[in-house]
């Protein structure tokens, strides 16, 4: 899997947490945080994800992003 990006103003929607999970339970993959993604518009609602340079992960909270990034970890 390439490198998850996580926007930084996207953790108080619950982000942080997932981002917390896969540190611990996946060391191996690449995690970074930036100040913006650029997907404002569906940042502020709901929280989100950067796979590589395109690929965008959207779920209604951190439980559902969770499970949606580690069923495509496979």
């Amino acid at each position: 899997m390439k490198k998850i990006k996580y926007c930084c103003k996207n953790f108080k929607n619950g982000s942080k947490t997932v981002f917390k999970s896969f540190k611990n339970e996946f060391p191996d993959i690449k995690q970074k945080k930036k100040d913006c993604l650029g997907n404002c518009r569906l940042c502020s609602k709901q929280c989100i994800v950067m796979i590589g340079k395109t690929e965008v992960v959207v779920a209604p909270n951190a439980k559902t992003l969770y499970k949606k990034l580690k069923h495509r970890i496979g």
